[in-house]
């Protein structure tokens, strides 16, 4: 059902699921009107990420529906709340993955909102005032400017906009794990999807040396030459595997596909971390010699606060890191989720929200 909250009175058109076909189609919805807070936010991109097709079909059973995915979203400030100092009518602004934090526990407190307890999302969340949330696959957006972003002037638009999930959750582990003034460091980034191929840039904007460690032989050139990767190891070679044996201090594993942490374990130097930033259905198949036998670390990470989401952005703007993407049309969004899971896509699609604005094309 459309949203009846009191104060939500602003008719908005866009694409929703409203079943676990998990098929888009066109969705007229409400929003709130621009509150004290808030800022509006003609959407003008939005990236699709792997989480929407999650959500679309429910694989994780907390589909609340009808959906509007998107949580990847650039676009420019139209409205501006009375409280707001921080953006005014005419900013380019991005929107990632949160809405709304306690904003007074321990993680808010500290820039970190997204490991509040009370987090809730761009889209299938439950904003403070009962409303479900809605996404970015729509043509415009309401939303409390604490949670929103400025995108740097030399930043494309649409290139930017999955660098609000895929960028920062490739980013965060790396400032938490020291790399971003401290180079000369040899990393591993294992896959290289929408996440892994941002994280070969940052690792390489930062001064150090990265290897990409993938199932595919065939993406070694393109690791190597299009993303300026220094080593390519194919996790399925026992030589090559064997070869790169305690060779890096750090991994960052980006896939969301079943896969055993020990062999790429073994590619670590001893006192060495493997982050994981993938989330597969299963668990993990994690032995435990790798572990002892190399004092090894293994660390999970999400995304980031949005001061680090700021931060980031602000980086990128600096090295002119961009995702590689391949921008649709709304009316190829179900194609485009099709083609994702399939993961045929180099290596983010982008939905040209304002440039073809008509949800009946769909």
């Amino acid at each position: 059902m459309t949203q009846t909250t009191p104060n939500h009175t602003q008719t908005v058109s866009g694409w929703a699921a409203h079943d676990s076909s998990g098929k888009i189609t066109p969705y007229i919805f409400k929003r709130r009107e621009n509150g004290i807070n808030d800022v509006t936010i003609k959407i003008l991109y939005c990236g699709i990420c792997h989480t929407d097709i999650h959500h679309a079909k429910n694989d994780w059973g907390i589909t609340i529906y009808p959906v509007v995915p998107g949580h990847e979203i650039t676009g420019i400030i139209t409205k501006v709340g009375s409280n707001v100092k921080n953006f005014k009518v005419g900013d380019r602004a991005g929107v990632g993955c949160l809405a709304a934090s306690c904003l007074n526990c321990e993680f808010c407190n500290n820039d970190q909102e997204n490991y509040c307890d009370q987090i809730q999302l761009t889209y299938n969340g439950i904003f403070w005032d009962g409303s479900i949330t809605y996404g970015g696959y729509s043509e415009f957006l309401v939303a409390d400017h604490r949670y929103v972003v400025h995108i740097p002037e030399s930043l494309p638009m649409d290139a930017a906009a999955p660098l609000l999930c895929a960028g920062i959750t490739v980013f965060s582990p790396m400032k938490d794990n020291k790399l971003l003034d401290s180079p000369g460091k040899k990393i591993g980034i294992v896959g290289l999807g929408g996440l892994g191929h941002v994280a070969v840039k940052f690792g390489k904007a930062f001064g150090h040396h990265v290897t990409v460690i993938s199932t595919s032989p065939s993406k070694e050139k393109e690791a190597k030459e299009r993303l300026g990767a220094d080593d390519f190891i194919v996790s399925t070679n026992p030589e090559q595997m064997q070869e790169g044996k305690k060779t890096l201090d750090l991994i960052l594993d980006t896939v969301s596909a079943n896969h055993s942490l020990g062999p790429i374990l073994e590619l670590l130097k001893v006192n060495g971390t493997l982050v994981a930033v993938g989330a597969p259905e299963k668990p993990f198949e994690l032995p435990s010699f790798p572990l002892i036998f190399g004092k090894r670390s293994v660390k999970g990470s999400m995304t980031g606060g949005i001061k680090e989401t700021q931060e980031m952005m602000d980086v990128c703007g600096k090295h002119n890191i961009t995702c590689d993407i391949e921008v649709v049309k709304p009316d190829k969004i179900n194609e485009s989720l099709d083609r994702l899971a399939r993961n045929d896509v180099r290596y983010r699609f982008v939905i040209d929200i304002a440039g073809n604005f008509n949800p009946s094309h769909l």
